[in-house]
């Protein structure tokens, strides 16, 4: 039996020209995409793609059962719609509470699919500095679902994300290429933190703590794209969480912790919440990606 993974991982290596970036668009690792077309051809009997140094194109045959993959999709694309209107999923709105980085970072990949299976149900945003105020807004009824990190209280339903690891970014070409950060080189860079995060301040100088370091501040601001300027200009340094920092300059040294540490980002929703149909549709989608 063919299975639907199967077909669109053919269809969209055919669209992309080249496994990895096709893995990439599916959100899955390359070696997943690889076996499920090699199953492919192995149930079908045929070559549908020759592989190369430049990438996938298809074989005579791949040209000849591509549309009738894509019209299979297609098929389930229009059974979903029927099944979604059946279920109340063709209007509606979804109230997502996240800070910036979630915001600028994540969110907007996940509203796209979303609104392309569910194009009438509308995703409303509001950005908070601190993970507190989405836990907040979610308390007060203000936001349906809120990315926050976890572990969190009990009054929430939460499911993992994905990690973020927290890094040292340092002034340019302040510590040779590919060497190991140790806890003594950090130690000699003036330290500049973000006023606005004091959570992972916190969690940065507890880190430090356990190794019998001290986090010693010389410069505070209310910015992360402060703090980037800064280092970049040689003023200091800084530990962030990898995903807030983004977009690094390339000029910035960027390096693990001696000791690594990373923080922990979920999706939550108040426990017990009579929630409409349209956000657990929003939820499938995150789970899924």
């Amino acid at each position: 039996m063919l299975k639907i993974s199967q077909l669109l991982a053919f269809v969209t290596v055919a669209d992309y020209g080249n496994f990895s970036s096709a893995a990439l668009h599916l959100g899955l690792s390359q070696s997943t995409v690889s076996h499920a077309i090699a199953t492919l051809e192995e149930e079908l009997g045929v070559i549908l793609l020759f592989r190369g140094r430049h990438g996938a194109i298809l074989t005579p045959t791949g040209e000849q059962v591509i549309q009738e993959a894509r019209q299979v999709l297609h098929l389930l694309e229009v059974i979903q719609e029927k099944a979604n209107l059946e279920k109340g999923l063709q209007a509606g709105q979804v109230r997502v509470a996240c800070v910036r980085s979630i915001a600028t970072h994540v969110l907007p990949e996940v509203i796209a699919r979303f609104r392309k299976k569910f194009p009438k149900i509308s995703v409303v945003m509001t950005e908070y500095d601190r993970y507190a105020e989405v836990e907040q807004a979610l308390r007060e009824s203000q936001a349906d679902v809120g990315f926050t990190l976890l572990p969190t209280t009990k009054e929430f339903d939460t499911w993992e994300l994905f990690r973020d690891e927290f890094v040292a970014l340092l002034p340019p070409k302040s510590i040779a290429a590919g060497e190991s950060l140790s806890w003594e080189q950090l130690a000699e860079f003036p330290m500049i933190m973000n006023l606005r995060s004091p959570q992972h301040n916190k969690t940065v100088h507890a880190h430090f703590l356990q190794f019998g370091q001290t986090l010693k501040v010389d410069y505070e601001v209310r910015e992360d794209s402060t703090v980037l300027s800064m280092v970049k200009q040689g003023l200091g340094a800084t530990v962030m969480a990898k995903l807030a920092a983004q977009p690094i300059p390339y000029t910035i040294e960027m390096r693990s912790l001696p000791v690594p540490l990373e923080r922990i980002i979920g999706v939550a929703i108040l426990a017990d919440a009579l929630l409409p149909r349209a956000v657990f549709a929003f939820l499938d989608i995150l789970k899924v990606g």
